[in-house]
């Protein structure tokens, strides 16, 4: 098994199988981490893509090529907008959409995948409350899947972002 890795690259830079959009459910180009995803990869070639495959439910993934980028791949993911009165329903759906995340990457037969943190930026989801929620379901995805050799990086922009998966990085020991 492979304990998750921390990264503070742009994710657009990094030379892995495949990188995650934090994708909103009509799969369209925009701002933040998706916005530079598109204009990285070429936002024409990866729009029409996105087109052809029309529609991502919150929770699941889909798979385009990475076109103009370093990764082979994109894993489009769609998070939750985070509900204040039902954090639970946000945690179930976030914790889906980690696990489409993963699930996508070993059926294409994929061995490395960058993912930023999927919903706390225009989604609203608390920071804190995601990167627990994305460590502990990778994790759990890992010891569930120890035959498979897939790399986990978790991409942090922020400060911030990095302080909180440093906090986490403690639960990633067991996975070696």
């Amino acid at each position: 098994m492979k304990k998750p890795i921390l990264e503070t690259d742009h994710i657009t830079t990094l030379n892995v199988d495949a990188i995650v959009n934090a994708a909103n459910a009509g799969l369209q180009a925009g701002g933040g981490v998706c916005g530079a995803i598109f204009h990285a990869a070429g936002a024409a070639k990866l729009q029409a893509a996105c087109d052809r495959i029309g529609h991502c439910d919150t929770g699941s993934a889909v798979i385009t090529d990475g076109f103009d980028l370093e990764a082979g791949y994109i894993i489009h993911a769609v998070g939750p907008v985070y509900d204040r009165q039902h954090p639970e329903e946000s945690r179930a759906l976030l914790e889906k959409c980690y696990r489409s995340i993963l699930d996508l990457a070993m059926e294409h037969e994929l061995h490395s995948v960058a993912i930023p943190c999927i919903s706390t930026g225009i989604f609203g989801y608390p920071l804190e409350e995601a990167s627990e929620t994305a460590s502990a379901t990778v994790c759990a995805w890992i010891r569930e899947h120890a035959q498979y050799d897939l790399a986990v990086h978790f991409v942090c922009y922020t400060i911030r972002e990095t302080h909180i998966y440093q906090e986490l990085e403690a639960d990633w020991e067991e996975l070696g």
